[in-house]
Protein backbone atom coordinates (compact mmCIF):
# COMPACT_ATOMS: atom_id res chain seq x y z
CA UNK A 1 0.00 0.00 0.00
CA UNK A 2 1.37 3.47 -0.62
CA UNK A 3 0.61 6.56 1.30
CA UNK A 4 1.27 10.03 -0.04
CA UNK A 5 2.72 12.02 3.00
CA UNK A 6 3.23 15.64 1.31
CA UNK A 7 4.69 15.57 -1.92
CA UNK A 8 6.56 12.18 -1.02
CA UNK A 9 4.71 8.55 -2.00
CA UNK A 10 5.42 6.42 1.21
CA UNK A 11 5.42 2.48 1.20
CA UNK A 12 3.11 1.56 4.29
CA UNK A 13 3.35 -2.35 5.25
CA UNK A 14 0.44 -3.80 6.95
CA UNK A 15 1.45 -4.95 10.72
CA UNK A 16 2.36 -8.38 11.10
CA UNK A 17 0.43 -11.33 12.42
CA UNK A 18 0.42 -14.31 14.06
CA UNK A 19 -0.42 -16.54 16.79
CA UNK A 20 -0.24 -20.23 18.45
CA UNK A 21 -0.76 -23.29 17.07
CA UNK A 22 -4.22 -23.66 18.80
CA UNK A 23 -5.15 -20.01 17.53
CA UNK A 24 -6.34 -19.23 21.54
CA UNK A 25 -3.66 -16.30 21.36
CA UNK A 26 -3.11 -13.77 18.98
CA UNK A 27 -0.80 -11.31 18.13
CA UNK A 28 0.06 -7.94 15.59
CA UNK A 29 3.19 -6.31 15.09
CA UNK A 30 3.07 -2.44 14.53
CA UNK A 31 6.65 -2.24 13.25
CA UNK A 32 8.56 -4.08 10.79
CA UNK A 33 10.23 -6.43 12.38
CA UNK A 34 14.34 -6.24 12.38
CA UNK A 35 17.49 -8.38 13.71
CA UNK A 36 16.07 -12.10 12.70
CA UNK A 37 18.72 -14.54 13.56
CA UNK A 38 18.79 -18.32 14.85
CA UNK A 39 19.25 -19.17 18.72
CA UNK A 40 20.51 -22.28 19.20
CA UNK A 41 20.74 -22.38 23.00
CA UNK A 42 19.87 -25.04 24.99
CA UNK A 43 16.53 -23.18 26.19
CA UNK A 44 15.71 -22.67 22.67
CA UNK A 45 16.25 -26.20 21.46
CA UNK A 46 13.78 -27.42 24.84
CA UNK A 47 10.96 -24.88 24.39
CA UNK A 48 10.80 -25.32 20.60
CA UNK A 49 11.70 -29.20 20.76
CA UNK A 50 14.25 -28.76 17.80
CA UNK A 51 17.72 -27.58 17.40
CA UNK A 52 16.94 -24.38 17.71
CA UNK A 53 14.81 -20.90 17.01
CA UNK A 54 14.16 -18.57 15.02
CA UNK A 55 13.11 -15.27 16.34
CA UNK A 56 12.86 -11.91 14.96
CA UNK A 57 12.93 -8.75 17.22
CA UNK A 58 10.28 -5.62 17.72
CA UNK A 59 9.92 -2.79 20.41
CA UNK A 60 8.09 -4.12 23.30
CA UNK A 61 5.32 -1.32 22.39
CA UNK A 62 4.93 -2.48 19.44
CA UNK A 63 3.70 -6.01 20.08
CA UNK A 64 -0.04 -6.25 20.76
CA UNK A 65 -1.82 -9.09 21.92
CA UNK A 66 -5.66 -9.23 20.25
CA UNK A 67 -7.04 -12.08 21.26
CA UNK A 68 -6.01 -14.69 24.05
CA UNK A 69 -4.01 -12.49 26.47
CA UNK A 70 -5.28 -14.57 29.52
CA UNK A 71 -3.75 -17.78 28.43
CA UNK A 72 -0.38 -16.31 27.49
CA UNK A 73 1.84 -17.47 30.17
CA UNK A 74 5.16 -17.00 31.47
CA UNK A 75 8.10 -18.54 32.90
CA UNK A 76 12.11 -16.99 33.47
CA UNK A 77 13.67 -19.37 31.20
CA UNK A 78 17.09 -17.70 32.71
CA UNK A 79 18.55 -15.19 35.02
CA UNK A 80 18.17 -12.69 32.32
CA UNK A 81 15.44 -13.30 30.07
CA UNK A 82 11.77 -14.45 30.25
CA UNK A 83 9.60 -16.03 27.79
CA UNK A 84 6.22 -16.14 26.91
CA UNK A 85 3.93 -19.21 25.59
CA UNK A 86 0.14 -20.38 25.10
CA UNK A 87 -0.98 -22.21 28.08
CA UNK A 88 -3.44 -23.85 25.73
CA UNK A 89 -1.13 -25.79 23.38
CA UNK A 90 2.36 -24.48 24.84
CA UNK A 91 3.61 -22.75 21.34
CA UNK A 92 6.33 -20.57 22.53
CA UNK A 93 5.36 -16.58 21.63
CA UNK A 94 8.24 -14.06 22.81
CA UNK A 95 11.28 -14.10 24.61
CA UNK A 96 11.85 -10.90 26.71
CA UNK A 97 15.71 -9.91 28.03
CA UNK A 98 17.13 -7.88 30.58
CA UNK A 99 19.85 -6.23 28.76
CA UNK A 100 17.19 -4.95 25.99
CA UNK A 101 14.57 -3.62 27.99
CA UNK A 102 12.36 -2.05 25.32
CA UNK A 103 12.49 -4.75 22.80
CA UNK A 104 10.81 -8.31 22.41
CA UNK A 105 11.92 -10.85 20.52
CA UNK A 106 8.85 -12.90 18.51
CA UNK A 107 9.36 -17.02 17.69
CA UNK A 108 8.96 -16.58 14.19
CA UNK A 109 7.50 -19.70 13.15
CA UNK A 110 4.42 -18.22 14.84
CA UNK A 111 4.07 -15.66 12.19
CA UNK A 112 1.06 -16.50 9.70
CA UNK A 113 3.68 -15.69 6.87
CA UNK A 114 6.84 -16.87 8.72
CA UNK A 115 8.66 -15.62 5.13
CA UNK A 116 8.63 -12.47 6.17
CA UNK A 117 12.23 -12.32 7.96
CA UNK A 118 14.80 -14.80 7.02
CA UNK A 119 17.25 -15.09 10.01
CA UNK A 120 20.83 -13.47 9.19
CA UNK A 121 23.51 -14.80 11.78
CA UNK A 122 23.33 -17.74 14.09
CA UNK A 123 23.54 -17.80 18.30
CA UNK A 124 24.71 -20.08 20.48
CA UNK A 125 26.12 -21.64 17.54
CA UNK A 126 28.00 -23.65 19.87
CA UNK A 127 24.97 -25.66 21.27
CA UNK A 128 23.95 -26.61 18.19
CA UNK A 129 23.27 -30.19 17.58
CA UNK A 130 25.74 -31.68 15.09
CA UNK A 131 22.74 -32.89 12.90
CA UNK A 132 21.41 -29.20 12.86
CA UNK A 133 22.06 -28.19 9.00
CA UNK A 134 23.68 -24.85 9.50
CA UNK A 135 22.97 -22.10 6.99
CA UNK A 136 26.68 -22.12 5.54
CA UNK A 137 26.53 -17.88 4.48
CA UNK A 138 25.57 -16.61 7.99
CA UNK A 139 27.89 -15.77 10.49
CA UNK A 140 27.77 -17.99 13.54
CA UNK A 141 28.77 -16.98 17.37
CA UNK A 142 29.55 -19.20 19.80
CA UNK A 143 27.06 -17.42 22.36
CA UNK A 144 25.60 -13.79 21.79
CA UNK A 145 27.19 -11.50 19.15
CA UNK A 146 29.66 -9.29 20.38
CA UNK A 147 27.59 -6.22 19.40
CA UNK A 148 24.49 -7.56 21.27
CA UNK A 149 22.35 -3.99 21.89
CA UNK A 150 22.09 -3.47 25.82
CA UNK A 151 25.47 -5.09 26.44
CA UNK A 152 29.06 -3.77 26.18
CA UNK A 153 30.79 -3.93 22.98
CA UNK A 154 32.45 -7.33 22.84
CA UNK A 155 30.44 -8.77 25.64
CA UNK A 156 28.73 -11.87 24.54
CA UNK A 157 27.16 -13.32 27.79
CA UNK A 158 24.27 -12.04 29.14
CA UNK A 159 23.67 -12.02 32.99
Amino acid sequence: MTETKGAQAVTVRPALEGGCACGAVRYRLNETPYDSGWCHCRVCQHVSGSGGMVFTTVHLDRYEITAGQEKVGSFASTEFGTRTFCSACGSPLTIHVRHQPDEVDIAAGTLDDPEEVAPAFHIYAADAPSWMPMIAFLPRFKALRPSTRGLKEGQTEAG
